[in-house]
């Protein structure tokens, strides 16, 4: 097969996943950037309505905290995608290194996470519990 009956060339295929990876890119820096504001609006009412934020803060961490994993998702399958086509060593290297500290963030968040989830559940749980056994 030459290179005139192919229906795409190769610098075409690299120019269209380069836009795609600048695409999806985006969105998780967007998911995350929507995430970091929504956390601090939900943070300063809450703080503005209430003297206290303690039970609220953690429910925003939570929040927060899931948009961070989605967002990392997101810039992860962006370097998933970057090295699709004829990646070097260099390339292969630099996704290794990307995908392991990314991965370890996202560990560290959804374990967080689950303790957060945990913590707002055992909260929720214990007002019951002392109802039911007065």
């Amino acid at each position: 097969m030459n290179a005139s009956s192919e229906l795409v060339s190769e610098s075409g295929v690299r120019k269209l996943i380069g836009w795609l990876v600048h695409v999806i890119e985006a969105g998780g820096a967007l998911i995350i950037f929507v995430g970091a504001v929504w956390a601090f609006a939900r943070f300063a009412t809450t703080g503005l309505r209430r003297r206290s934020l303690i039970g609220e803060f953690n429910k925003i961490r939570l929040s927060l905290g899931r948009f961070l994993v989605l967002g990392l998702e997101f810039q992860l399958a962006g370097d998933v995608l970057r090295t699709a086509v004829a990646p070097g060593f260099t390339e292969i290297g630099q996704l290794a290194a990307v995908a392991a500290i990314r991965t370890v963030l996202n560990f560290f968040l959804t374990r967080e996470i689950a303790q957060e989830r945990a913590e707002i559940e055992a909260d929720q749980k214990a007002p019951v519990q002392r109802t039911v056994a007065s």
